[in-house]
């Protein structure tokens, strides 16, 4: 069985010990500490010095913030290049060459959008401007025209003799009105079976 090598540098035994770099410490410097940021040169303490060594010393000072970011930033990805994920060189993977044991592309390709089913019932943002025009869903563009210029019609300041209430009842009319419009045109058509 092999032996995992240990970070620090093996030494020979019998070697004589480094003196701790602290000035006037007469123990033997046998924990290593930082030099500098560029982390290639290191001061050797013993236990003691290298704790306060340690907790005074602080790797981002004197740094900009821009360059604190930077290396933060760095540091998450290991310093190494990134890229985006689903971009590699633009490569487009080719659903007949990929393997599918479990048959879970049989019947969609990888890049095809999966479409969920027409829904039975309006989603729950739509009940009220549903209900306010008086529409069943589901929907299609043109009932939804038609219904909107009957409601504005009878509901117009002009119609009513600028009667503030049926002006506030047009306001909500056009709110619903646009709201549905903006998700039916989103929407898909029903397809007859």
């Amino acid at each position: 069985m092999a032996r995992r090598a240990s970070f620090q540098p093996q030494t020979d035994p019998k070697a004589p010990k480094r003196p701790c770099a602290s000035p006037d410490c007469p123990a033997a410097g046998e924990y290593r500490a930082p030099k500098d940021r560029a982390l290639r040169e290191y001061l050797w303490f013993c236990l003691e010095h290298v704790r306060q060594y340690n907790a005074g010393w602080d790797f981002y000072r004197g740094m900009a913030p821009s360059d604190i970011e930077s290396a933060i930033r760095m540091d998450t990805v290991g310093g190494r290049p990134t890229w985006p994920l689903g971009r590699l060189g633009g490569v487009r993977l080719d659903p007949e060459r990929m393997a599918d044991p479990l048959g879970i592309l049989r019947d969609a390709a990888p890049r095809e959008k999966r479409r969920a089913p027409p829904r039975a019932e309006a989603p729950p943002e739509l009940r009220a401007a549903l209900g306010l025009l008086e529409l069943e869903w589901p929907l299609d563009p043109a009932t939804l025209k038609s219904r909107y210029k009957e409601l504005a019609k009878r509901y117009h300041p002009d119609a009513n003799g600028g009667d503030r209430s049926a002006e506030e009842r047009l306001k909500d009319i056009n709110r619903a009105y646009s709201l549905l419009r903006q998700k039916i045109g989103r929407a898909e058509p029903a397809h007859a079976n």
